[in-house]
């Protein structure tokens, strides 16, 4: 299957849309995209029932499982993403 610029461009834009903060790419995605059944994000700034809405939607729109973790509270998890993860969005950062 893998990851294409494609899905990445989409969950961004998906993300923005449900008012995220900052999304950070992890996992198999980052690691070997070419080779990933799914897609590994860290979300801030969506919390709640929306964080399940817009994991729901990424899986719906772009037709492959999402894993979709909150950034907060952080979790040993959460700082392991963001030492090793990948920044794909950031409010107020631009590229």
């Amino acid at each position: 299957m893998g990851i294409q610029p494609a899905h990445i461009e989409r969950a961004i834009a998906i993300a923005r849309a449900y008012g995220a903060t900052r999304l950070i790419l992890f996992g198999s995605a980052l690691e070997a995209p070419e080779q990933a059944r799914d897609l590994d994000l860290a979300c801030d700034g969506v919390r709640g029932w929306k964080l399940y809405e817009l994991g729901a939607r990424l899986e719906e729109e772009l037709r492959m499982p999402v894993d979709l973790v909150p950034l907060s509270p952080p979790t040993p998890l959460t700082r392991r993403i963001e030492q090793k993860g990948r920044v794909l969005y950031e409010a107020g950062r631009t590229s």
